[in-house]
């Protein structure tokens, strides 16, 4: 599954002082977001919301009802699946 860009910065390290936000990996690839930003944060920046989706976060699967309790810290890997219907 691709996932649109959210502040796609490559090789940015840990936390960014300056812009406010921290370094995760989402499926895969390294993004910056901000800082105190929640599970459902990211997922209303994806523009997933809504949709069929099941989120992990280091390891661990976050239901749905408690995204926006799971705090996103710098390095944090988080794995986003939706479904996608087909014939």
């Amino acid at each position: 599954m691709s996932s649109p860009a959210v502040g796609d910065h490559g090789d940015s390290t840990h936390r960014s002082a300056e812009s406010g936000s921290v370094g995760v990996t989402v499926n895969g690839q390294r993004r910056e977001v901000p800082a105190g930003g929640s599970a459902h944060d990211l997922v209303v920046a994806l523009g997933l919301v809504g949709r069929p989706l099941a989120v992990e976060v280091n390891g661990r699967v976050v239901p749905r009802a408690r995204l926006a309790d799971c705090m996103l810290e710098a390095e944090s890997v988080i794995e986003i699946v939706t479904l996608v219907g087909g014939g």
